[in-house]
């Protein structure tokens, strides 16, 4: 009997992998195209007398209150010429990132035929790192300087759970995020649960979105971190259920569970072994549960109530 059921999960597997390539073949086809503008040298080797023609071109990165003199002086300015210099070495081309965001977009077109690949500029902003990546209309603007690696000397300070994604390899996940962000309300419920899917909705997009990735780089951990939470789903579902979250309105716990912090808090002995975010893990994996439990398109997933999702999903922890 047991020996039928491991070769029945085997023809499974099988069967999924095998319809998964043929959606990634089909996906590899789709047509799209777009720009990327690198701003961030085009302003790092400008002269002052090429202020205004700058300003005509991309009317949009100069707001009108500030006076030529203003981006003059940010031009001559020490902090911002070595912000320039540190970008350049790290990014001499961003060929390598375009051919990502290029199987991003096809992607995103694949699941959202209405898509329209945007325009991307890649800037620099001081290092605000609250605003690694902004989505506005059909412009797509990523600031490199909060990219240059979690040891760099302009990171000095910032705490360490935040750094640990100023890296290359989050781009793409921070993208596909602010993609998903757009496709998926936020939820009018105050529930733990409804963020809990809310967030399960996000990294469920980022599945289809960058399936090559880790799981770990769509959610923002380290691989031990991952491997953390995978170890001890049981005992974080545990926790949720004993203490009846999943319906509390409390908002204190978004921030013990769901949003970047250096633990979670469950204000046991194993928090600080423990990843930020177990909130967002465990709603991930009801999404995905719901997921291979109906027959929901994406469009449908992302309209569903949240307690539909988790009473249909009827996940299990792993042990």
């Amino acid at each position: 009997m047991c020996k039928k059921i491991i070769f029945l999960l085997c023809i499974i597997a099988f069967v999924s992998c095998n319809e998964e390539a043929e959606i990634e073949k089909e996906i590899a086809e789709v047509p799209v195209e777009f720009e990327v503008v690198r701003f961030d040298r085009q302003f790092a080797e400008a002269k002052p007398e090429d202020i205004p023609e700058l300003k005509q071109q991309y009317p949009f990165l100069f707001p009108q209150q500030f006076s030529d003199s203003v981006w003059i002086e940010k031009l001559n300015d020490t902090i911002q010429q070595e912000i320039d210099r540190e970008v350049g070495k790290a990014f001499p081309s961003f060929e390598n990132k375009k051919a990502e965001l290029h199987s991003l977009f096809q992607h995103i077109k694949y699941y959202f035929p209405q898509f329209e690949a945007p325009k991307v500029f890649t800037v620099t902003s001081e290092v605000d790192y609250k605003n690694k990546v902004i989505l506005q209309d059909d412009y797509l603007f990523i600031s490199l300087d909060t990219y240059l690696g979690e040891d760099h000397h302009f990171y000095i300070g910032i705490q360490e759970f935040l750094k640990k994604n100023f890296k290359k390899e989050q781009i793409l996940p921070d993208v596909a995020n602010a993609y998903a962000e757009k496709y998926v309300d936020r939820p009018e419920s105050r529930t733990f649960l409804a963020h809990m899917v809310y967030y399960g909705k996000l990294l469920y997009l980022k599945d289809r979105f960058i399936p090559e990735l880790p799981d770990a780089e769509k959610i923002g951990y380290t691989a031990e971190e991952f491997t953390w939470a995978q170890n001890n789903e049981a005992q974080i579902w545990r926790y949720f259920v004993e203490n009846e979250l999943f319906f509390d309105t409390d908002t204190e716990l978004y921030s013990r569970f769901l949003y970047p912090a250096p633990f979670s808090k469950f204000y046991l002995q194993l928090d600080a072994d423990s990843p930020a975010m177990l909130g967002q893990y465990i709603g991930w994996q009801i999404v995905r549960s719901y997921m291979d439990k109906t027959d929901a398109s994406l469009e449908e997933m992302i309209a569903t109530d949240a307690e539909i999702i988790f009473n249909k999903a009827n996940f299990k922890p792993r042990k």
